[in-house]
């Protein structure tokens, strides 16, 4: 286990940088950038799930992931534009609590990271309407055979419109590290957003350190 700094760095972004990177580099076999993503319904019930983050941007802080946009979390993205995230390796009783605003990714974004899928991806994304209903296995499997008989082998998979990314930009950012006799390090960092064109303008972040 790995304590935090004494004294704080003024930007968190490098940190969560340096444990996501370790994460990778560690935990490859183990999904290291699963995370959970919890949204807000229009009932005012909250909804969580499990994401993989599929991009971080460390220089203006944000996250990003990938979803079918009417399934039930783009829905609730859609309607209330904010989000909470978790990481937690316990390989290295780490953690981290992300919230803050969220946009849509721009579509030549979304277009190169469907473009990067394997075909077999691709095919489910276009097959599946995320979270309906369904009969049976028997008709989900009928619907992926029926578009993929559409794009013979080699023939460019199109993205549906209906996917795409999501950036959930930090407007707070808490980490915690598990620490003996349940003393643990937690240090929550927070900064003001300002939406600018496609995203936010961000202040300048404020640290301070919590209880276990």
């Amino acid at each position: 286990m790995q304590r935090l700094h004494d004294e704080l760095p003024a930007d968190p972004l490098p940190v969560l940088g340096e444990w996501l990177d370790r994460a990778v580099d560690e935990l490859r076999d183990h999904n290291p950038t699963a995370m959970s993503l919890a949204t807000l319904g229009e009932d005012g019930a909250p909804s969580s799930r499990m994401v993989i983050c599929r991009g971080y941007d460390a220089t203006h802080g944000w996250l990003v992931f990938y979803t079918d946009r009417e399934s039930p979390k783009g829905r609730e993205l859609d309607g209330h534009a904010r989000a909470a995230l978790v990481f937690y390796w316990e390989p290295f009783q780490r953690q981290v609590r992300v919230r803050g605003p969220v946009v849509r990714s721009p579509a030549s974004e979304s277009d190169a990271y469907f473009a990067s899928r394997p075909p077999g991806a691709q095919i489910s994304a276009r097959a599946s309407q995320q979270s309906r209903t369904l009969a049976s296995r028997a008709e989900l499997v009928a619907n992926r055979d029926r578009e993929a008989a559409l794009y013979p082998d080699g023939q460019a998979i199109p993205r549906p419109e209906r996917w795409g990314g999501y950036r959930v930009w930090i407007e707070s950012v808490e980490f915690w590290t598990g620490m003996p006799d349940r003393l643990h390090d937690r240090a929550l960092y927070t900064r003001q957003l300002v939406p600018e064109r496609e995203g936010f303008r961000a202040g300048a972040w404020t640290a301070t350190r919590l209880e276990p």
